[in-house]
């Protein structure tokens, strides 16, 4: 949704946007729990082009208002507690951070060695399954 040329040219719009954004998310994720969801998972694809300075000003800390917002509201309306998973495709410069992000579970795509990953990460990690793996071969 924000692009590295929209963030540099225009800061204060991208951020009005992404607060925008966040707010529809947790108030959507809060009514899929409601519906019956017993997990979530909130996916953040633009990490691997932002890189650490841009990820860090310009998603992380909308995906842990997100993930604040969204216990929050579930508390609030007495729904339980619902595991949050985190999946930032190419955010291997900010696993750490995603792991004190407040959720649950951090999802780590193909790049990420999960054994190096555990070494910077708190909590559960998920994933890491190369997609060529799961490709059944071209039958010639």
């Amino acid at each position: 949704v924000v692009s590295t040329q929209s963030t540099g040219s225009e800061p204060e719009a991208s951020h009005k946007l992404l607060k925008l954004l966040t707010k529809v998310i947790i108030a959507y994720l809060i009514e899929q729990v409601a519906a019956g969801a017993q997990l979530l998972q909130v996916f953040e694809s633009s990490a691997e082009y932002l890189g650490p300075t841009l990820f860090e000003e310009y998603s992380l800390p909308y995906l842990e208002e997100i993930a604040a917002g969204v216990k929050h509201g579930i508390t609030e309306r007495g729904l339980g507690d619902v595991p949050l998973i985190v999946f930032a495709k190419g955010a291997y410069h900010s696993i750490s951070k995603l792991s004190y992000a407040g959720y649950n579970v951090v999802g780590l795509d193909w790049t990420v060695d999960p054994n190096i990953a555990r070494d910077f990460v708190h909590i559960a990690v998920q994933g890491n399954l190369d997609p060529v793996l799961s490709t059944p071969p071209k039958k010639t």
